[in-house]
């Protein structure tokens, strides 16, 4: 996870309320769904302005340096960053796709650090929507997806 000696961290507001963004080692590590307010830099302050224009609705996807982290779960975050915008996949679709258990994806899915950037809420299940780790759920899940346009309830 970058150099862990130095973390810096801005907060950035969004519709959800305000999120604080990590990184370390010139990557970006984690998105917190707080406000937790540090040392910025200027690889945060390009996410703050690729964030506000993915809800202004002027970005589909980030061009950050994230860490990915290793082995399924970096595969895993991948393919979630491959989702395009106002589209969705299944758990078992993405399992397929990385060739491991849909529930090991689910597992990997919700230990994202990086959710809205690395877009978990964009995976769901084939019957039920599948959860989510902001404040709200579900709910803010599917805010996320109808602010994509992937969801129109």
């Amino acid at each position: 996870m970058g150099d862990i000696a130095h973390l810096a961290r801005a907060v950035v507001p969004t519709p959800f309320g305000p999120v604080t963004l990590v990184e370390a080692g010139g990557l970006l590590v984690r998105l917190d769904w707080r406000a937790d307010p540090g040392e910025g830099s200027a690889l945060l302050e390009e996410a703050r302005r690729q964030l506000e224009a993915y809800f202004d609705r002027r970005l589909a996807r980030f061009d950050l340096p994230f860490d990915w982290g290793a082995g399924l779960d970096a595969a895993v975050r991948r393919a979630m960053a491959d989702i395009p915008l106002g589209e969705t996949r299944t758990y078992g679709q993405i399992a397929r796709a990385v060739a491991a258990p849909a529930q090991a994806v689910g597992q990997a899915c919700g230990a994202n650090p990086l959710p809205i950037l690395i877009p978990c809420h964009r995976v769901t299940g084939t019957a039920w929507f599948g959860g989510f780790s902001a404040p709200g759920g579900v709910e803010t899940k599917a805010a996320l997806l109808r602010h994509e346009g992937a969801l129109l309830l």
